[in-house]
């Protein structure tokens, strides 16, 4: 069959505004404006996609060159899109006072106070932006507030650029020399927010040295000045032209003063200015013929033979042409034909069009790729033992061990960190408004007082994968997962050694006990540590200065190690029941699980959930959790008053059976009540239906529902929830959408990148993640990140960038430990036992 899409010339073309799609496009580009809203995540303003690839960002006025995540963002109104004339016109101002020293990561904003419009016009083969303020700037932010666009490093190392008659290459590395402006921070707002409680100086550090809060006051000089600016004129996939019709255009690393930032064009806006204080136009190149390379998705890792097997085969939404799909089996002497189909079409989804080839019939054990077109897929195993060895593995064999806080965890030659945070911790002020999402209230909630050293918080616990802290969630969260597998799996497994009383991690060094529950003892050491010491959950453990906050490298040296310093990290407490009695279901299902391998630590365990059971009101928002909590001490210890409870909360088991149908099942048959299970059965064929209908919604027989962030932890918790249904209702659940999940996360997912999440796991995986260590551009194996995040409205993306944390962060609580259930869920399913 020929090719029947007829294309226009780009010319003919031009930019134009699809209403449907939000955005401008010309054939293969797309320029997008404020769909999405995350400038902090370079995922914001005026966006180009070019051929497949997003090359530039964020689009919009700010008050630096070159901002980082925690300087100020503008707050978006209204989004008019015209399409008689071709614009999309948004609304902004500044500040956004709901994030002035408050909210999860709060900032500080300048005391101008303004509103502004940016209007995207589409004129033929370029795109108009212009700027328009409400009034004019004043002169101490005259050379600093600014029309910024961030161009993709990732792509751009090593490629050339033209500003005027000037050339340069882009750099590896950012270079000097710098250049020294005053700084915003000279000038704060008073907004008049009460509960503005972030405290200046510790946010700045004092203002005593480098930190990220106010890091305007040195930038890289510019490379280049100027008012037509090229990026990659050698490549016609992605260059494109900046003309600026009124102020100069700079070209700045932002790589200067934040490891994470990109490059930036950038024009400041003039004095006296308001009407068109900013022109550009941009014209990005447009290949006229060029089409989507069709992607083949399978599993990076492959299939056991007993499985459903489907290749997804994303293509071009405009390619009306189709070829036939075709299995090719790896010999010693070379490809062998082994199937050939038709792809099964399935229709649109985001962007793009799929089929799906289905090969579950082919069950003999070897290497194999599938081929469509040009295109293939990466070579994966069918095989009976596809399973048992390298894929749920590396997350007890590398992850854990190098995630573990107050521990020195050496592999081989390799030290991955030293004896770290041996000085936890100091009470954290009260009536503060930290950073990430930490804050204190009027009382510590504890008979300590602001600053004492707290004791017996300098043991046990899990890094959060980007951030160093220990958040109640995220530990009790990995050790509740690991207990399920432990019951579910029977896992045993031994390739460290982890020794409490040294403070020694040694990988690749068995020591003759099952890593699983030492991971899980090393688990409940902090939480259940932090419960009697403080006499309630502590909230989290985080440094308490941001520059020690953004440390990359070993966390041995954050801190002195000695207790009762400036350096300590502060613990942090709340009231917050959902929380607590979520922690508490953690805390029994563990108690089970070490009752034979750690006795006394299993008693503390099963005492603390108990008794923040027996305290914490469980109406409301906590209802859930209070039942949640009940479900795992009624499977622990078979006590009646927690059996009578859920009982007694029967109805809204069953109005609520979505979030808890998971959970209750394991207690649903251990619970022995004719009357309870006949009306919790009773509801289970609306939730089938419903898991139907999600796993309907994509070709991946799994809901994909980013925002911002990639979907894949959100995605492997559900395969893991589903698991315990399964298990339970063999004949209602059936085994696809576990499979799904995994294959999702493997490598069968939207968007032209088919790495694998997990690290290290596959043929091709995520080997730049956003880690401790992702400074040198590696990663830890058995990490999973968070994958394929969603460029609004429609444009998958995983970049290979180890700094953009919606896209390739680990996380603690989930992620990895998730993975490895539903990949031992699979290894389970398919042995047959």
């Amino acid at each position: 069959m020929e090719k029947e899409t007829a294309f226009k010339s780009s010319e003919e073309q031009g930019f134009k505004l699809n209403h449907a799609s939000g955005y401008f496009q010309s054939l293969g580009v797309d320029v997008m404006a404020f769909d999405d809203i995350y400038p902090e995540g370079h995922q914001s303003g005026v966006s180009i996609i070019m051929h497949g690839n997003r090359v530039a960002t964020n689009g919009d006025i700010r008050f630096e060159q070159t901002p980082g995540q925690w300087q100020p963002v503008p707050q978006q109104g209204k989004r008019e899109l015209d399409e008689a004339a071709n614009t999309i016109t948004t609304s902004l101002s500044f500040p956004d006072s709901s994030r002035h020293l408050k909210g999860f990561n709060p900032m500080i904003y300048p005391d101008f106070e303004f509103n502004y419009k940016v209007v995207v016009k589409g004129d033929g083969t370029s795109v108009n932006v212009t700027v328009d303020l409400d009034r004019p700037i004043p002169d101490k932010y005259v050379g600093k507030i600014c029309f910024n666009l961030e161009l993709f490093p990732g792509a751009l190392f090593g490629k050339p650029w033209i500003m005027d008659n000037k050339q340069g290459i882009f750099p590896e590395q950012p270079n000097g020399p710098v250049l020294s402006l005053p700084s915003n921070y000279s000038h704060p707002g008073n907004f008049s927010q009460p509960d503005a409680t972030a405290d200046l100086k510790l946010l700045t550090g004092d203002n005593k040295g480098y930190n990220p809060m106010i890091a305007d006051d040195i930038i890289a000089q510019p490379y280049a000045v100027g008012r037509r600016f090229t990026v990659r004129p050698e490549d016609p996939y992605n260059r494109f032209t900046i003309e600026s019709k009124g102020t100069e255009l700079k070209l700045y690393d932002g790589r200067m003063n934040h490891n994470n930032g990109w490059f930036v064009v950038s024009s400041e806006v003039p004095a006296g200015t308001t009407n068109q204080a900013i022109q550009w136009v941009i014209t990005p190149h447009v290949v006229e013929d060029w089409l989507h390379p069709s992607v083949v998705q399978t599993s990076q890792v492959g299939y056991h033979p007993s499985q459903s097997k489907t290749a997804i085969i994303e293509l071009d939404h405009r390619e009306s042409k189709r070829e036939q799909p075709v299995l090719f089996k790896i010999t010693e002497t070379g490809e062998k034909q082994v199937l050939s189909a038709e792809g099964q079409e399935w229709g649109q989804f985001l962007r793009h069009n799929y089929l799906k080839f289905d090969f579950t019939d082919v069950r003999e054990e070897g290497l194999y790729k599938v081929r469509y077109g040009s295109s293939e897929s990466s070579i994966f195993r069918i095989a009976n033992d596809v399973y048992d060895r390298g894929i749920w593995q590396p997350v007890l064999e590398y992850f854990l061990p190098v995630q573990m806080c107050h521990m020195r965890v050496s592999e081989k030659y390799r030290v991955w960190h030293g004896h770290c945070h041996h000085d936890d911790a100091r009470m954290a002020p009260v009536n503060l408004n930290h950073f990430d999402g930490y804050v204190q209230g009027p009382s510590t909630l504890t008979h300590y007082e602001p600053g004492d050293v707290v004791p017996g918080l300098n043991v046990g616990g899990w890094h959060d994968a980007g951030d160093f802290d220990l958040r109640v969630e995220s530990q009790s969260g990995e050790f509740y997962t690991l207990a399920l597998a432990y019951e579910a799996f029977h896992v045993y497994y031994d390739a460290t050694t982890i020794d409490q009383d040294k403070r020694i991690v040694e990988i690749h060094q068995p020591d003759g006990k099952n890593d699983i529950l030492q991971q899980i003892e090393h688990g409940v050491l902090s939480v259940v540590g932090g419960y009697r010491a403080l006499g309630r959950l502590y909230r989290g453990i985080i440094e308490n200065d941001l520059r020690q906050y953004v440390h990359l490298g070993d966390s041995a040296s954050m801190s002195d190690g000695i207790q009762g310093n400036e350096d300590d990290r502060w613990v942090f407490t709340e009231d917050n029941p959902p929380r607590e009695l979520t922690t508490a279901a953690h805390l029994a299902a563990a108690s089970r699980t070490l009752k034979d391998f750690n006795p006394t630590l299993s008693n503390q365990a099963l005492q603390a959930a108990s008794e923040i059971y027996k305290v914490t009101d469980g109406t409301g928002p906590a209802r859930r959790a209070k039942i949640h909590a009940a479900a795992e001490l009624f499977l622990t210890t078979g006590e009646q008053e927690y059996k009578d409870f859920l009982l007694s909360e029967a109805d809204y088991i069953v109005e609520s059976i979505d979030k808890v149908g998971w959970f209750i099942a394991r207690a649903e048959c251990a619970m022995n009540d004719a009357v309870f299970t006949k009306k919790f059965r009773d509801a289970l064929p609306a939730l089938k239906e419903q898991f139907a209908e999600q796993s309907a919604e994509t070709p991946y027989g799994i809901p994909y529902r980013p925002h911002i962030w990639g979907a894949g932890w959100g995605i492997q918790r559900l395969g893991y929830e589903y698991y315990f249904l399964h298990k339970a209702y063999p004949g209602l659940f059936d085994s696809e959408m576990i499979f799904n999940a995994l294959n999702f996360v493997l490598g069968c997912h939207p968007g032209s990148n088919t790495m694998s999440f997990a690290s290290g796991v596959g043929a091709k995986s995520a080997t730049v993640g956003y880690g401790l260590n992702r400074a040198d551009w590696s990663y830890i194996p058995g990490g999973v990140i968070s994958g394929t995040a969603l460029i609004r409205p429609d444009f998958p993306e995983l970049l290979v960038f180890p700094y953009l944390w919606q896209q390739v962060e680990y996380v603690m609580g989930g992620g990895s430990t998730h993975f490895m259930f539903i990949a031992l869920a699979a290894q389970q399913l398919t042995s047959g036992k």
